[in-house]
């Protein structure tokens, strides 16, 4: 495990950035695992800076995102496939169809599941994933629980969870209850992982995930045994290490 601090959000990103653009530049056939929220927000606007100034062509790439709200389409401002498009992927040039979401309004989500599974075995892998960090630990939607959740599934989302991600909804009521996310298994055998975690909510979650055991109670503590993760942290998010 290798862990970058950083002054701020800012560096963060931009370290973050980094990473993500040297894999494209060395692979530009790469497929990566992207993520969604505040988190990654200001690497994707590193990015695009990269790809406008003519240094990054993601022409090649192929994208696998992690997860997606049971009930949220296009058509939703909130819904994930519309966050990917506005934040990233409309202002690159990237093939649309080489890009990958979850059917969060899939009419059987089960099968769904099994669809996006067989999409990632089709792509042969991911060769870098990047995750955010929730408060409870949580990567992707893998939310705490006995077992570490394997392949592409549907999880009813904790508590804590709806209330951090309520702050994007008009109501909390509006908030879904249940998305498409994918496994650990499929998490950590990526080729490599990179995580950014910004901010003091978040510096409990990184103290248990990553110096604490590992247990299916903190999801991400599973990235404690991969064998190319990388942290990139601010100083808030790294208060309690």
């Amino acid at each position: 495990m290798r862990i970058i601090r950083t002054r701020d959000y800012k560096q963060m990103s931009r370290d973050a950035a980094n990473i993500i653009s040297a894999q494209v530049i060395l692979k530009p056939d790469s497929v990566l695992g992207l993520a969604t929220g505040s988190s990654p927000l200001g690497a994707y606007e590193q990015l695009i800076e990269w790809y406008v100034k003519g240094d990054l062509d993601f022409s090649r790439v192929s994208t696998v995102n992690l997860d997606e709200y049971v009930g949220l389409g296009f058509d939703n401002r909130e819904s994930y496939r519309r966050f990917m498009y506005d934040n990233l992927f409309s202002r690159i040039n990237i093939d649309p169809g080489n890009i990958n979401i979850p059917n969060g309004c899939a009419a059987d989500p089960e099968a769904e599941c099994a669809r996006y599974d067989g999409v990632l075995r089709r792509l042969g892998g991911i060769d870098l994933q990047l995750l955010g960090l929730g408060v409870n630990g949580h990567i992707g939607f893998n939310e705490p629980a006995d077992l570490f959740a394997k392949g592409t599934h549907v999880v009813h989302l904790s508590d804590s969870t709806i209330e951090a991600n309520k702050r994007f909804f008009d109501k909390a009521e509006d908030v879904p209850r249940a998305a498409v996310t994918m496994g650990i298994f499929d998490i950590i055998q990526a080729d490599r992982v990179l995580m950014v975690a910004s901010g003091q909510n978040k510096a409990r979650a990184v103290k248990d995930a990553f110096f604490g055991p590992i247990t299916p109670r903190v999801p991400a503590s599973i990235l404690q045994f991969h064998k190319d993760f990388t942290l990139v942290a601010d100083e808030a998010a790294l208060s309690l290490v």
